[in-house]
């Protein structure tokens, strides 16, 4: 006589667990799975692309993944001229707030998907848009450089302020007696603070930059001045 155990019945009686189906579609009785390669290919086909080979579309699938992820951090104003699908923009938004490391590579994965769906002309102008950004924020550091060039020789050289008033820049200066007070009221804060070998090199200004209210105002009227001149140039160019 067989016996039978009851792990035996347990595992006869057992019904297997119903995987999760995977999205996709059937083309001729064959299943294609969404994100594919023969996926992929059979939309390109539909766009008209299907000379592609199978590398090319894999390459271009990446990079429009590599594309999402940037746009991750595209100035929102920037991104909203996009006029992108409502379920990516959603997805970028999300990706903010995703930082837990499983949940975050399957979420950019998804946006990397739904990258595959936008018309070539919406894949340039998000370029575009990431590389107005880069040059904005180049533009912005190097307008910074300058204006703090400024403030330091102004405050340090003796000459620098005509020098200032004889340059485009220093033409778009309001009051030329109140600008001199406050480089010198600048040049004072300066001459209080303890000297670089006292605090480390490169202290002093720190130092100055926090207790000075000229220091900072003076910092502020450079840049505006340098700004109002960048504006007036723009303005006879397009003249």
């Amino acid at each position: 006589m067989i016996q039978t155990s009851a792990q035996d019945v347990r595992q006869a009686t057992e019904i297997p667990m119903a995987r999760k189906p995977k999205k996709g579609y059937y083309v001729n009785g064959q299943f294609v799975p969404e994100g594919s390669e023969l996926d992929i290919e059979f939309k390109a086909e539909l766009k008209g692309t299907y000379d592609k080979s199978r590398t090319d579309l894999k390459k271009d699938s990446d990079q429009r993944q590599l594309l999402g992820v940037a746009l991750i951090d595209l100035r929102p104003k920037l991104l909203a001229g996009l006029d992108l699908p409502e379920r990516l923009m959603s997805a970028l938004n999300d990706a903010k707030r995703i930082h837990e490391h499983g949940a975050r590579k399957r979420h950019l994965q998804l946006i990397g998907k739904l990258m595959r769906y936008l018309e070539e002309d919406v894949v340039q102008a998000a370029e575009m848009a990431l590389q107005e950004q880069h040059t904005g924020s180049a533009s912005e550091a190097a307008k910074v450089q300058v204006a703090e060039y400024w403030r330091e020789r102004l405050i340090s050289a003796d000459d620098a302020v005509t020098e200032w008033f004889a340059s485009p820049a220093g033409a778009a200066t309001g009051d030329v007696q109140a600008f001199r007070s406050l480089v010198r009221q600048a040049h004072k804060d300066l001459s209080k603070m303890p000297a670089p070998e006292e605090t480390g090199d490169g202290e002093a200004p720190k130092l100055v930059a926090k207790t000075s209210k000229a220091y900072k105002e003076l910092y502020q009227q450079v840049r505006s001045a340098l700004a109002l001149k960048q504006n007036v140039d723009q303005d006879q160019d397009q003249n």
